[in-house]
């Protein structure tokens, strides 16, 4: 009794070990390869439970998903023999299997290779443009031709290159202090010539305003003399007019006038004849004095 249950644990455990060698899993976001003694049998794209030979064949499984690939910081010289300090990273996706496992196997060894490739196409593409070029708005056509010119070469490993980003392309430190040293000081430059032409406009403006002003105040003074002696005219031809209508009454009408000048001050004092014509008009109303 005893013997049958130990045999019979041990083909239970048989079919244990035999299931679990020959069942295998391959899941919606992988793609497997079956190999005997490291040949490649067969290649499993759909997901599902599959089938193999117990103790002699073995399973291989690569992500199907978009992969991403970060590619250590590279300096690239431009086309203007100016110094780039690129970061950039592809995505890619194993589109054949057994290729990519004949071809590089893992995918360590496939980022190297991409790496390579990447590095490659940088520096032929970048090298091909000025600096200006890679950080304007040039850099997306820039990224399209890297990509292409990466997925080319990368159909050799079973990939498929779908993209290529440049995160950042600077000028080394170093440089980038003295082109912001030389920016500035041009900017500088700039600014004091602006300043300078500024001012010159300024003065020039000034210089017409004061002249023009002159001219203004020079003209408005012509035509107010000339208003005035018209005006000065006018009153004494209208004077003469009604002086010659009456010389009596305007005689005695002005001396009216000089006596009121004359005497207004309480501090006046006048030395004069006593048969002055001034004081004609004390002895009579007519002007003649009394005898």
């Amino acid at each position: 009794m005893r013997i049958g249950l130990i045999g019979l644990a041990v083909v239970v455990a048989l079919v244990l070990i035999v299931g679990s060698s020959t069942l295998f899993t391959v899941h919606q976001n992988e793609q497997a390869i079956v190999l005997q003694f490291g040949d490649p049998k067969r290649v499993i794209r759909d997901p599902g439970l599959n089938f193999k030979l117990p103790f002699v064949q073995d399973v291989v499984t690569y992500d199907r998903r978009i992969l991403d690939f970060n590619n250590p910081v590279e300096e690239v010289i431009a086309a203007d023999q100016k110094r780039l300090v690129v970061d950039a990273f592809a995505r890619y996706r194993i589109v054949d299997p057994l290729k990519f496992y004949q071809s590089v196997g893992t995918e360590a060894v496939a980022t190297t290779r991409l790496g390579n490739l990447l590095n490659a196409a940088m520096r032929r593409v970048v090298g091909s443009v000025s600096l200006i070029a890679v950080v304007s708005g040039e850099r997306a056509a820039l990224m399209t031709r890297i990509r292409d010119l990466v997925n080319a070469e990368a159909q050799q490993f079973g990939v498929n290159v779908i993209d290529v980003r440049i995160r950042r392309a600077d000028l080394p430190a170093e440089n980038s202090e003295a082109i912001y040293h030389r920016m500035q000081t041009e900017r500088e430059r700039e600014a004091r010539e602006t300043r300078a032409e500024g001012e010159e406009q300024s003065l020039k403006i000034r210089a017409d305003a004061d002249r023009e002003r002159a001219v203004i105040l020079s003209e408005a003074r012509r035509d107010a003399e000339i208003k005035r002696g018209e005006g000065d005219a006018e009153a004494v031809r209208i004077f003469a007019e009604a002086f010659g209508k009456d010389v009596d009454f305007f005689t005695f009408y002005r001396s009216m006038q000089a006596y009121r000048e004359a005497l207004s001050s309480s501090d006046t004092t006048m030395v004069l004849s006593p048969d002055s014509d001034f004081f004609r008009y004390f002895g009579s109303t007519f002007g003649a004095p009394e005898r």
